[in-house]
C-alpha cells in the first residue's frame, strides 16, 4: 500500500497545481457556490466521463484525466464550503485556502489508506468505468442528501461522500497513469 500512497500523493500534488494556477487566475470565484451547486458541477463532469466511456466519438477536447481532477478539486472545494460557509467576498486569502486544500487533501489520503487496509485495495481490480459508476452514485446520494436538507437517518453525510468521490477520482487517475507508464516504449 505504500506505492500506493506514493501515487496519491502524485496525482493530489498534479491536481493541486492545477487548483492553485486557477487560484490566481480566478481567485476563489467558487466561494459564492452554494454546496448543491458544487455537488451539480461534480454531477457534470462524472456525466460527462460516463458518456465519454459510452461513445465512440467525442467533440470537446478534454480527456476523461481532465474530469477526474476536476472531481477532485470540486470535491475539495465542497469540503472547504461546507467548512466555512458561501461567501459573495470571493477574494480570499490564497494562502489559507490553499491550507485548507491540504488540510482536505491529507484528510482524503488517511481515509483512503484506512480503506485500502481493511478492503485489500479491491479498487486496483476494478475497470475505471466501474470506478466511474461509483462516483456517479455517491454524486446521486449527495444531491438526495441535499433535497433532504442534509438529513439523513442511517447514511453517512455530505462530507463523507465528497471525500469518496474524491478517493474514487483519484484511484482512476492512478489507474490511468499506470496504464501510460505500461504503453512507454522503452530504450534499448
Amino acid at each position: 500500500m505504500s506505492n500506493t500512497s506514493v501515487q496519491f500523493e502524485k496525482i493530489i500534488s498534479q491536481c493541486r497545481d492545477l487548483f492553485g494556477k486557477k487560484l490566481q487566475d480566478y481567485g476563489a470565484a467558487w466561494r459564492v457556490l452554494r454546496p448543491s451547486s458544487i455537488t451539480d458541477q461534480i454531477y457534470i463532469k462524472v456525466n460527462r466521463i460516463r458518456t465519454l466511456q459510452m461513445i465512440d466519438v467525442k467533440m470537446v477536447d478534454e480527456s476523461e484525466e481532465d474530469e477526474f481532477i476536476a472531481i477532485v478539486n470540486y470535491s475539495i472545494i465542497g469540503l472547504i464550503q461546507l467548512e466555512k460557509g458561501l461567501s459573495n467576498d470571493f477574494n480570499e486569502n490564497k494562502e489559507e485556502i490553499l491550507s485548507l486544500y491540504d488540510k482536505y487533501a491529507h484528510e482524503a489520503q488517511a481515509l483512503m489508506e484506512r480503506k485500502n487496509h481493511d478492503y485489500g485495495e479491491a479498487w486496483r481490480d476494478m475497470r475505471i468505468s466501474s470506478i466511474t459508476d461509483l462516483i456517479y452514485q455517491k454524486v446521486l446520494r449527495t444531491k438526495q442528501i441535499e433535497d433532504n436538507q442534509g438529513k439523513t437517518i442511517v447514511s453517512e453525510g455530505l462530507d463523507a461522500n465528497y471525500f469518496d468521490m474524491l478517493n474514487y477520482a483519484v484511484f482512476c487517475l492512478i489507474k490511468f497513469s499506470e496504464q501510460k507508464n505500461q504503453f512507454e516504449p522503452k530504450t534499448i
